[in-house]
């Protein structure tokens, strides 16, 4: 009875290993794909922090299973002949990110930075259905990308702590932006002293330039201008300059969106409001100044023909970004 459960025995743990060897195949197999795509990307990593990849590397290292790894893609048109300027600015601030990453301590092969160019990879584009550019999207370690996974470029900008905050909102991964140092802001204000202390050298005995009061209230509109305009929001939010539809080539300056603006429509608006206030200071002095009566109505007109004039373009503008605005000239 012992001599024949011995061979017994043995067939059924041969049974199981059979039934379990093309599981256990299959499980080998998965990793060792797995480990050689993490092992790929972590040495093209190494070399350049955002990875360029074409319609082949993206179905095999982002669409294709298995991945326990998120990929971060930039879809953009960065040839000289697509004439994308917003692509370039774009990839500066994605590149800023994607160097803070690799370049941490708390690097991991837990994600990583890509780029897909449309010249190098336009069937990406169409398999995704893309008609503009630039797009991120995040492809998660598990599943297909949501719709929280595709960045809004025109609500949030492109800057590197705007892209970051959406980083750590899909993955979970916290990114510390560090900028290249600029000395732009420094030398300025350096200069504006250099010129303020020159000016008060020279004119040390007599100061009275420190309280024209011109000289303070052109310096305060230009302020006031300055930050009606939204230039406060652009320096936060880091929009594009403008939009480039990739396909027709058209170029939108304002932004269709009352959520959203382009660097292009704060310089407008702040034409407009320029135009506008330059109308009412000529009112003010055709009213107030000494002036002969005839000069004074060439004030009053030309007034009141800039004020007509900006202030319709103003309304224009919100109308095309509030929709269903009522008023207008």
């Amino acid at each position: 009875m012992a001599a024949l459960s011995v061979p017994v025995l043995a067939g059924v743990v041969l049974l199981l290993l059979g039934c379990r060897g093309p599981g256990a195949t299959g499980q080998r197999r998965k990793e060792m794909v797995l480990s050689e795509k993490v092992n790929q990307l972590m040495e093209w990593a190494s070399k350049r922090s955002v990875i360029r990849m074409n319609g082949d590397k993206f179905r095999r290292l982002v669409k294709a299973p298995p991945r326990n790894y998120s990929v971060i893609v930039m879809f953009t048109a960065l040839q000289p002949h697509r004439q994308c300027v917003v692509c370039k600015q774009a990839d500066e601030e994605y590149q800023i990110l994607a160097n803070s990453w690799r370049y941490s301590s708390a690097f991991t092969n837990k994600i990583f930075f890509a780029m897909v160019d449309f010249d190098e990879g336009s069937d990406v584009f169409q398999m995704l259905n893309m008609n503009s550019a630039p797009t991120f999207i995040n492809f998660p370690a598990k599943g297909k990308p949501k719709r929280g996974d595709t960045y809004e470029l025109q609500v949030r900008g492109f800057a590197a702590e705007q892209l970051s905050r959406w980083v750590a909102d899909r993955t979970d991964v916290h990114i510390r932006v560090i900028r290249p140092p600029n000395y732009a802001g420094p030398l300025m204000l350096g200069l504006l002293l250099a010129v303020i202390g020159g000016l008060v050298y020279l004119r040390g005995s007599n100061l009275d330039f420190l309280y024209n009061k011109t000289g303070w209230a052109f310096a305060a509109l230009c302020f006031v201008l300055a930050m009606t305009s939204g230039q406060m929001w652009n320096h936060i939010r880091g929009p594009p300059y403008a939009h480039k539809n990739p396909h027709t080539g058209q170029v939108n300056y304002i932004h269709g969106s009352s959520q959203a603006q382009f660097v292009a429509e704060t310089h407008i608006v702040l034409l407009f409001n320029g135009g506008v206030t330059l109308g009412m200071v000529l009112l003010h002095e055709a009213a107030t100044s000494v002036m002969d009566v005839g000069k004074r109505k060439i004030m009053c007109i030309a007034g009141i023909g800039l004020v007509v004039l900006f202030f319709s373009w103003l309304l224009s503008v919100f109308r095309s970004k509030y929709h269903g605005y009522p008023y207008r000239y």
